[in-house]
This record gives structure tokens, sequence and C-alpha cells, in this order.
């Protein structure tokens, strides 16, 4: 009896030090940027939508750090032919998506700060004047020139960028501007969430969404879209920038409030505050978290004892979606709000440009 309780001891610490091995893996820097390259090779050769649009802005944002991670050659190339092909300017899709139209200039600028080619900021540039010189027309519940939740990471990040490469604050003045509009209409300051546009800000006039549970309608990508522009905006920012505080409060409430709503198997659902409701984890909104956590730490803008498991178990999470050949799944399609139509096998390119970002910064954690 006491020879089986013997064996017993040893077979537990085996697979205790077996599950310990699996765990570590996918935090060895190998086995990410192996994960990285792969992801990164199969989006590259399964394209969707224009090359400009703000759906490969938010995926070429992620190849763009996966390429400093990894310096694989054929990430670099593709970003360039990228740029080539759209001729370095902004989608233009119309005034009232002109935020979205930006997005795919954060890698411009990025790409630019390398190459010193004036060609590959200018359209950017001339059209960020025009919308700032721009008088905004409401319709409807349009009501402001950012007036849902997913512009701050399609514009405010290429705002600070130029204006920060060069050297010009009126760029950085306008995103603050807008972007104080935006929370003053959309962020919930119980909750410490954003509304994806005023349809879902409670207004007590009758009409007012509510979740299964009775809970606000808080949409995982769509607060995931804020952090991840929240954390490229810190990240140029100076520190002694007259409105950082403003971007910093706002990230550490964002950020402890996310963390309180991690599901079991790392990950988030697609909406925050009904998990029950819509079960299987929504990874892009997911990813964008594990990104702006994980930069928070290696930041020291989050207290490591308290995120770093979260970001453990994220990425964990997230790497648990990668098929073999490289495809992310469960990935909500292209919406406004929390859906359930969408599975294991839903992917969307911006999907993959949330896990390169999460990887980006996963790979610098000091566990």
């Amino acid at each position: 009896m006491r020879k089986n309780i013997l064996i017993l001891g040893v077979f537990l610490v085996l697979v205790g030090c077996t599950v310990a091995e699996n765990n570590n893996k996918y935090f060895e820097p190998a086995y990410i940027k192996s994960q990285m390259t792969k992801t990164s090779y199969w989006q590259l050769n399964n394209p969707l939508h224009e090359l400009c649009d703000w759906t490969n802005g938010a995926f070429y944002s992620g190849l763009f750090a996966a390429w400093e991670t990894t310096n694989e050659d054929f990430m670099y190339k593709a970003m360039m032919y990228m740029g080539e092909i759209s001729q370095w300017r902004p989608c233009n899709t119309g005034p009232m998506d002109r935020a979205n139209d930006v997005a795919i200039g954060q890698i411009y600028i990025d790409l630019y700060r390398i190459e010193k080619k004036q060609e590959m900021i200018c359209p950017l540039t001339d059209t960020l004047h025009a919308f700032m010189s721009s008088t905004y027309q409401p319709k409807g519940h349009k009501v402001q020139t950012w007036w849902w939740c997913d512009a701050l990471f399609m514009e405010p990040p290429t705002l600070v960028k130029l204006g920060v490469t060069l050297k010009d604050d009126r760029f950085l003045k306008y995103n603050d501007l807008k972007y104080k509009e935006c929370y003053d209409l959309l962020y919930d300051q119980e909750e410490h969430l954003f509304a994806r546009d005023i349809m879902y800000v409670i207004k007590g006039d009758g009409n007012d969404k509510y979740e299964a549970n009775g809970k606000k309608v808080f949409w995982s990508r769509g607060n995931g879209w804020v952090v991840a522009g929240l954390v490229k905006i810190l990240t140029e920012l100076p520190l002694n920038y007259p409105e950082r505080p403003f971007y910093e409060k706002l990230y550490k409430e964002m950020c402890a409030k996310i963390a309180s709503l991690q599901q079991e198997d790392g990950l988030w659902r697609t909406s925050l505050l009904d998990p029950a409701s819509f079960p299987g984890g929504e990874v892009s909104g997911s990813g964008f978290f594990c990104y702006a956590l994980a930069w928070g730490i290696n930041n020291n803008m989050l207290d490591k004892k308290i995120y770093l498991p979260v970001v453990e178990k994220a990425w964990t999470g997230l790497d648990n979606n990668v098929d073999e050949k490289g495809k992310i799944g469960w990935v909500q399609p292209i919406g406004d709000y929390p859906v359930q139509n969408f599975n294991k096998g839903s992917w969307e390119i911006f999907g993959t440009g949330a896990y390169l970002l999460a990887g980006s910064e996963v790979i610098k954690l000091k566990r």
C-alpha cells in the first residue's frame, strides 16, 4: 500500500512538471516568434478587404510589431508592398468614416520613420490637415466626429504618431479635443468601460438597451479598440505632455475593470457584463486586452503581481485558438455590438492583428 502511495506521489509530481512545462512553452521566446511567424504568413496568404481598409490597419499594426519581434524579412516586404500598392494614401470611404480611413496611417508612419521618404506620409498629412479644418455634419446618432468608440483606435494613434514624428503639436491638440468629446459621450464612469456608441448609453428615455441579465451593453472588441489605442497613444506621448495624465488615468481604470471580467479560459466574452449569454471566448477583443495589459506590466504602469496572472491566462487562451496552419478562430465578425453568430472557425484579419500585438508584448515579460 505504501509503495502504491509512493508511486502515485511520484506520478503526480511528474504530471505537475509536465503541466508546468506545457504551460511554460507558451512563453518561450522561440515559441512565441514561431507562432507570430506562422500566423502572419497564413494571414498574408489569406487576405481580406482593401489593403488600406481599417481592418488591415489593425492587422498591419500587428504585423509591424511582429516584424520588430522576429525580424522576418517577408513581413517587412509585405508592409512595404501594402504601402506602395495603396500609394501611401488613406482609404476614401466617405466623411462619416474618416477615422477608419486613416487607421492604416499608423503603419505608414512606422515605415516612414525607417525609410525617411516624404512620399510615405505626405498624402496622410494632407488628409489629416483637411479633416482638422473641416466642419462635421451630425446625422442621427452620429452626433460628433468620433461618435463610436472604435474610432479611438483608428485615428488617435495616427494623429499622435504624426504629431510626434513631425514635432507638430497641432495633431496632438486636435486629438486631445476630439478624444475628450468621445470620452464625454461614451465613457461610463461607474463601469469604467465605453459604450460602443450613443445608442448603448443609458439615457432613461425608455429606449435603453440591456443584456439578458439586466446589465448594460459593453462590447468586448469595442473596448479592445479603445484600450489598444490608449497603449499606442501612451507609447508616443512625451512624459511631460500636459494631457498625458488624462490618458494614463483612463488606461488604468479600464485595465482594472477589464482584468476583473476575464473568464476561466483566459479570454473575454463578446458581451463583457453578460458572459453567460455569449459562450465561447472572443479572440479579437481578448487579443487587444492581452496586449494592453502586458504592455502595462512591461512599462511599469500596472502592478505585475496583480496583472501577470491575467496576462498569462489570456495569452494561453489566445494561443489555444491558433490552428496548425496559423489561422486564428473564435473572432467575432465585423459588427457593432455583441453577437453569438461565430465559432472556432470564424476568423477576421483584425483578429490576427490583435494576436500579433499581444505576442509582441508577452514575449517581453519578465516572469
